[in-house]
């Protein structure tokens, strides 16, 4: 799944100042394992296919054995999973329709209503009732509450890219091998059996500064 954020200032105000590739909206793309939680593989950019390229190469990368996968209904997420995994993977997508009845602010500040949903297979033999992106757009709350720079209508947001990619950087390094899960009552890393013990902050603080 990918999360909007910006940087410095919103695209339109960037297009208006002529500040348009150095400021604007930026994307975090994200893929979550449902089952350990891991955070495997994410990535910051544009939403685009290049970046949709980008970021699947790198998930195709560091995965072991075949996998069933799921998105949206983004365009760019299916000759991204072909191009990378081929036939070794099982690829579904979760197209939702949403209410245009509603207010513009309140299009904003909340989710817009559900009126359907369809799961469609793309490649592979994919279990039609797991095809879902509920467990990432949960991970996408957990990243606005942990991470203020994507809070709604903040103040703390990034100023320069580099800044924001270390800024997500540093939280998933802390969510997958420090932050126990309630769920599964221990680290992600653990879980996926990246890790036998969680890493204190100290820990962390020490590694991120070698």
């Amino acid at each position: 799944d990918e999360i909007w954020g910006f940087i410095s200032m919103k695209q339109k105000t960037a297009n208006r100042f002529g500040m348009a590739g150095m400021a604007g909206d930026v994307w975090t793309w994200i893929a979550l394992d449902a089952d350990t939680k891991l955070v495997p593989s994410f990535a910051v950019g544009a939403r685009d296919q290049v970046m949709a390229d980008t970021f699947i190469e790198d998930l195709a990368s560091r995965l072991s054995h075949r996998v069933q996968l799921s998105s949206d209904g983004l365009g760019a997420y299916a000759s991204a999973v072909e191009r990378a995994f081929g036939t070794d993977a099982d690829y579904g997508q979760i197209v939702k329709t949403f209410s245009s009845s509603m207010l513009e602010e309140q299009r904003r500040y909340s989710p817009p209503q559900v009126v359907g949903i369809s799961r469609n297979v793309i490649s592979g033999n994919p279990d039609s009732d797991l095809i879902s992106t509920s467990h990432v757009e949960k991970q996408n709350h957990t990243l606005r509450m942990h991470c203020r720079r994507l809070s709604r209508l903040t103040n703390a947001f990034s100023k320069k890219i580099e800044n924001f990619r270390a800024a997500i950087a540093l939280h998933y390094a802390y969510y997958n091998l420090v932050k126990m899960h309630g769920a599964i009552r221990c680290t992600p890393a653990m879980a996926a059996g990246v890790e036998s013990s969680p890493w204190t902050v100290g820990e962390l603080v020490q590694r991120v500064n070698r």
